[in-house]
């Protein structure tokens, strides 16, 4: 299945862990004495979405605490702001699929040299999502193939004993994920100084 069948066919748990996670990947860097996981209190309210409204209303205060206005923040914190309170929202589809390419997005910039994006870069990461990955970099196919599987093991493990080890294995997927994307950041700008 493409992510977007994914997507399409998800249920609000893979929808509400597949969106943060593709969030959670993408936040930079903290800044010194800053939270180094600053979104891990949304992953309770992937498991219970009894608690998903309280913890967005946290984890949004964090991040507008953090002073970081440059790289993927401000645009983390605007989705963050469009979160569904009610979990079982049709919008939730909508928020997921948002996030999903917004984590495209960002990859792609560190993908192309300079980072510069394109209007014609947003009709590729559509592409890519139907399952074309011509043209898609490194990062982009990268972040693809991750997002289809913390979806596709959420869908595996819908409404059985196995639920909160698929969690646990999503977060592992995010956290190498977010190493990932990081690393290349890092060492972007080490060869721009």
């Amino acid at each position: 299945m493409s992510l977007l069948e994914l997507i399409a066919a998800a249920d609000e748990r893979g929808l509400a862990a597949s969106a943060v996670a593709c969030l959670d990947r993408c936040l930079p860097q903290p800044a010194d004495g800053a939270d180094p996981d600053p979104l891990r209190p949304l992953w309770a309210g992937c498991a219970d979405g009894s608690v998903w409204p309280d913890r967005f209303a946290q984890v949004r205060a964090a991040l507008d605490a953090a002073a970081d206005t440059e790289g993927a923040a401000p645009q983390i914190r605007r989705l963050l702001g469009e979160v569904p309170v009610d979990r079982a929202a049709p919008e939730l589809r909508e928020w997921a699929d948002a996030c999903s390419l917004a984590a495209l997005e960002i990859h792609r910039r560190f993908d192309m040299p300079g980072g510069d994006t394109t209007a014609h870069d947003t009709d590729l990461l559509r592409r890519c999502r139907t399952g074309d990955l011509e043209g898609g970099g490194p990062l982009v196919t990268g972040e693809l193939r991750r997002q289809i599987q913390i979806l596709e093991t959420l869908a595996e493990t819908t409404d059985t004993v196995g639920s909160g080890a698929a969690l646990r294995r999503v977060v592992d997927l995010s956290t190498e994920g977010r190493r990932v994307l990081r690393a290349v950041v890092s060492r972007q700008a080490r060869g721009r100084a």
